[in-house]
């Protein structure tokens, strides 16, 4: 009775382990987030009006429900003065989002772009897979 006990054990060891093993390959089930990540460097002078010109847009997007973008501000190091990590809109939210601005009476397409360049020396934006964990991204690497 109790080798079949230890032989019942092992079995059930060795199908936990192949399930386990199984699911640990097996593709990620869901799609990676994507982001916008901005690094802005300002104007000597326009700190404050590039702040606020930011957050009066970003209210209007979460009046829409798009997320609110994650600001980090220079203290020390490098040359920036702003990075910001942001949700990459989809085309519908876009088109949301300047219906909205139009509707606050603020600017929206190449005339914003414009506005926004007297706040800002120079900027860069870059489009990045994430917020992930590096087990997620080590996941869809390996995936097939």
């Amino acid at each position: 009775m109790q080798s079949f006990i230890v032989k019942l054990v092992l079995v059930l060891v060795t199908v936990a382990m192949t399930t386990f093993a199984v699911a640990e390959t097996a593709a990620p089930t869901k799609d990676p987030p994507h982001s916008l990540i901005s690094i802005y460097r300002i104007a000597p002078g326009k700190q404050a009006d590039f702040l606020k010109w930011m957050a009066t847009r970003e209210a209007v997007g979460k009046e829409i429900g798009i997320a609110a973008t994650q600001w980090y501000a220079h203290v020390d190091g490098d040359s920036w003065d702003y990075v910001a990590v942001g949700p990459d809109n989809n085309a519908e939210q876009d088109k949301k989002l300047e219906a909205a601005l139009k509707k606050h009476g603020l600017t929206t397409g190449f005339k914003q772009n414009l506005e926004v360049r007297q706040f800002i020396s120079s900027h860069t934006d870059t489009f990045a897979v994430g917020p992930v964990t590096v087990s997620e991204l080590a996941d869809w690497a390996a995936a097939k």
